[in-house]
């Protein structure tokens, strides 16, 4: 299923923007960037749990959010993308 995650950490602090990173680096590691602090990942039900777990880990429950939107399996119909930084497929191959 396509998951959109989106997230918001305070970093006003030190320990603000090591979160910052750290959720940013758990992100990449499952999906693709597609804005600042969004991301788009193409996930098994298990790996969902899993990196939510790991984010919930990382956060600040008193300064942080994070969201997920489950988009499905038919998530072609539901993405519209106008402008910059072109769209991508995510269940295409993926050259490093």
């Amino acid at each position: 299923m396509l998951v959109l995650i989106t997230y918001d950490v305070n970093t006003m602090d030190t320990a603000g923007r090591k979160r910052l990173t750290a959720i940013a680096k758990l992100c990449v590691r499952y999906g693709q960037r597609v804005q600042n602090s969004v991301f788009e990942c193409l996930l098994e039900p298990y790996q969902l749990k899993e990196l939510q777990n790991k984010i919930i880990e990382k956060m600040d429950m008193e300064k942080d959010s994070v969201r997920f939107y489950k988009l499905g399996q038919k998530y072609h119909t539901k993405i519209e993308h106008y402008g910059a930084k072109g769209s991508y497929d995510p269940g295409g191959v993926l050259v490093l």
